[in-house]
């Protein structure tokens, strides 16, 4: 970050010499730093802590993982098929269910075309009564009688032929009342018999139907059971790559140069293009996470820290840091103090500063911080800063 402006003239000449006098406990302590990772550089190199403490725990729990992955593959493939068929029960019993629908709306047709034919046979038998006994008066009259009170012969034909026309319309319509009953109790009966075996239908797709649900359901949670396996496994591998990872950068860290002329920061990770190399946190070379993570590192090996740089690779984003610190119960606040990890979430990525120095500048609290890549060039920089809009994580 850039350097604060626009002081007072005695106000800016007292800022610099305290600046010049801070940057020269800086040094020095860096140089003494620099010194003691020669020390340790000159001695034998110590071997890496990965290879039996790790190596086999990691692998075999990759090993499980993918024997459960095996497992879980296998068990998707068997849940499709159950799915399929669950599927195509459910079109079966949706098509059975259609042509129930179907055949209920034919009953209830056919109870109304019953009701109908009911209504019309009670008219029927009333428009008969009256006719029968109209020939049943008619029937009383013998043939003499009939043809005595008939005006001529014409006469008598016509009632002859009255009464036999009478004869057969009550014939006709009791044969029409008969067979209409009958066809109406046909279809009826059709129907009752067509839906009964259309719902037994029903009833076994169903239970056959709840048989593969309960297949996939079982199938179902032993795939969680696999998977949570899977999330465990996978978690205790990132532990165990943490503990290797924060055990090697103990042993090895002296087999680096520091450099201080860039806050002690390794020459071999600042000489190298800036993202060719992981540091022994996951994180990028000559960023500003790779550099405050060493320093945090640096302080926890002088003992200034009570914790090491946990392994942060894959979320060590500069806006993530605060978030990640809390979920290891890290301190985080708003009061920085020195050899403390200001945070600014601001951006697509945020940034990170290591504090050096905490003052107040014109009555704003100021902090002093070394850093790396704050132009986005990947260098080293320093400089002071208000702490408005960060927050702080205690080491």
């Amino acid at each position: 970050m850039k350097n604060l402006t626009k002081y007072a003239s005695m106000k800016q000449f007292m800022l610099k010499q305290k600046i010049s006098t801070k940057l020269g406990t800086i040094k020095t302590r860096v140089a003494l730093m620099a010194s003691a990772v020669l020390l340790i550089s000159a001695g034998t190199i110590l071997p890496l802590a990965h290879a039996d403490q790790f190596d086999q725990q990691i692998e075999a729990l990759q090993q499980q993982n993918s024997q459960s992955r095996d497992a879980v593959n296998s068990l998707q493939a068997q849940a499709s098929s159950y799915q399929d068929a669950i599927n195509i029960l459910q079109a079966q019993i949706s098509a059975l269910q259609a042509a129930i629908d179907a055949n209920v709306a034919k009953q209830n047709d056919l109870q109304s075309r019953i009701t109908a034919a009911e209504i019309e046979l009670e008219k029927e038998k009333k428009a008969l009564g009256e006719d029968l006994a109209a020939f049943y008066v008619e029937g009383q009259i013998s043939t003499l009688e009939m043809l005595a009170s008939s005006k001529d012969l014409s006469e008598f034909v016509d009632k002859k032929q009255y009464r036999s026309v009478i004869q057969d319309k009550i014939k006709a319509d009791l044969d029409k009342v008969t067979k209409l009953k009958l066809q109406l109790q046909t279809q009826k009966q059709q129907v009752e018999d067509l839906l009964k075996d259309q719902q037994s239908q029903q009833n076994q797709l169903a239970a056959t139907q709840s048989q593969q649900n309960q297949l996939l359901a079982y199938n179902q949670d032993q795939q969680s059971q696999y998977n949570a396996q899977i999330n465990a496994n996978t978690g205790q591998i990132a532990t165990l790559r943490r503990q290797q990872a924060i055990l090697n950068s103990a042993y090895n860290i002296g087999n680096l140069h520091s450099d201080p002329g860039h806050g002690g920061y390794p020459s071999e990770w600042h000489n190298a293009p800036q993202d060719s190399l992981i540091d022994y946190w996951g994180m990028y070379n000559r960023e500003c996470v790779s550099y405050t993570a060493f320093k945090v590192h640096q302080d926890f090996l002088a003992g200034r820290n009570n914790r090491d740089m946990p392994y942060w690779g894959g979320i060590g984003n500069a806006n993530q840091w605060d978030d990640n610190a809390r979920a290891y119960n890290i301190p985080v606040d708003g009061n920085p103090s020195p050899g403390s990890i200001a945070v600014s979430n601001s951006g697509a990525y945020g940034h990170v500063m290591y504090v050096e120095q905490v003052d107040t500048i014109n009555g704003q609290q100021a902090i002093y911080v070394s850093q790396y890549n704050a132009g986005w060039d990947g260098q080293y920089s320093e400089g002071w800063r208000y702490t408005t809009g960060l927050v702080f994580i205690h080491f």
